[in-house]
């Protein structure tokens, strides 16, 4: 989960332009229409759902237990990075992102509510101006590029949270990440996202950590019943542990959803969103 004042267009044109012009790709990340009529909606090949598997903070565990494992079943996860944890591993995640995965954003400092203890107060929301969030935003991409040689579209939210300042002067910054990106992945949400209808810029996400197969396979069939995309969130990838993503789930995940039989399409959460975009703009065309 992560975050300078590079100019705006300039940002504009290198993150979400996406082959369109400046002004006319912001225009539609911010804008995406919806469906009129959810029935119209498709997924490719006859699938019946999607997942996407996204991971924070690029903690060691997801470069030599996840991405291995991701590997040996040719499954490509969304990692949002922290630029600290990134540092320290490039050669892997140089090869992670070489190999398929997408790196999307999770700011430059991990900003949060002061209230969690692990934040301190410089790097606390309700302290944040939106002006500030924007260089984060744009000082973190610019970072994860050219560190990764990559482009970056998706965002996921620190915590969860969506918010800088406090009280009356309170302001979201949804508008912003819906700027800079094609979409932003919120955190501990309660259910999948209806593909015909939902906010690009604030994504529905489930937690994975501390489940097994069945806790998760519950989810996925609720997900299939409706047609929806499930964006799963995990964070140590291993047996088991505090915030932990673990092995043997992760393994039957991908077993499961490879069974052509089962219907799930899993992918990053750039593909999907690029198959939603295709599906809305030919709705509103």
């Amino acid at each position: 989960m992560k975050t300078a004042s590079m100019c705006v267009t300039v940002m504009c044109c290198s993150v979400i332009v996406l082959g369109m012009g400046c002004s006319e790709g912001s225009r539609q990340a911010k804008d995406l229409p919806v469906l009129e009529k959810r029935e119209y909606f498709r997924w490719p090949e006859g699938k019946r759902a999607a997942i996407s598997l996204t991971f924070d903070d690029a903690r060691h565990t997801q470069v030599t237990n996840g991405i291995p494992l991701l590997d040996e079943y040719d499954t490509k996860a969304t990692f949002y990075v922290s630029l600290g944890n990134l540092e320290e591993r490039i050669d892997a995640w140089k090869a992670a992102a070489a190999g398929g995965h997408e790196i999307g954003s999770h700011t430059l400092t991990h900003p949060c509510s002061g209230n969690f203890s692990f934040i301190g107060y410089d790097r606390a929301l309700e302290d944040y101006t939106l002006d500030a969030m924007r260089s984060e935003l744009v000082e973190s991409n610019a970072t994860i590029e050219r560190l990764l040689d990559v482009r970056v579209v998706s965002f996921a939210y620190p915590c969860g949270q969506k918010y800088v300042g406090r009280g009356r002067n309170l302001k979201s910054y949804v508008p912003l990440v819906a700027e800079h990106f094609l979409s932003g992945r919120g955190w501990m949400d309660e259910w999948a996202n209806d593909p015909a209808f939902c906010d690009m810029a604030q994504l529905m996400a489930m937690e994975l950590d501390g489940k097994d197969f069945e806790q998760a396979k519950q989810v996925i069939d609720r997900t299939l019943a409706n047609g929806g995309w499930l964006v799963f969130c995990g964070h140590e990838i291993a047996d088991d542990g505090r915030q932990t993503t673990r092995m043997a789930t992760l393994r039957a995940l991908c077993e499961y959803a490879r069974d052509p039989a089962n219907g799930i399409w899993l992918d990053t959460v750039e593909a999907i969103t690029r198959h939603i975009h295709k599906q809305r703009s030919g709705a509103a065309g």
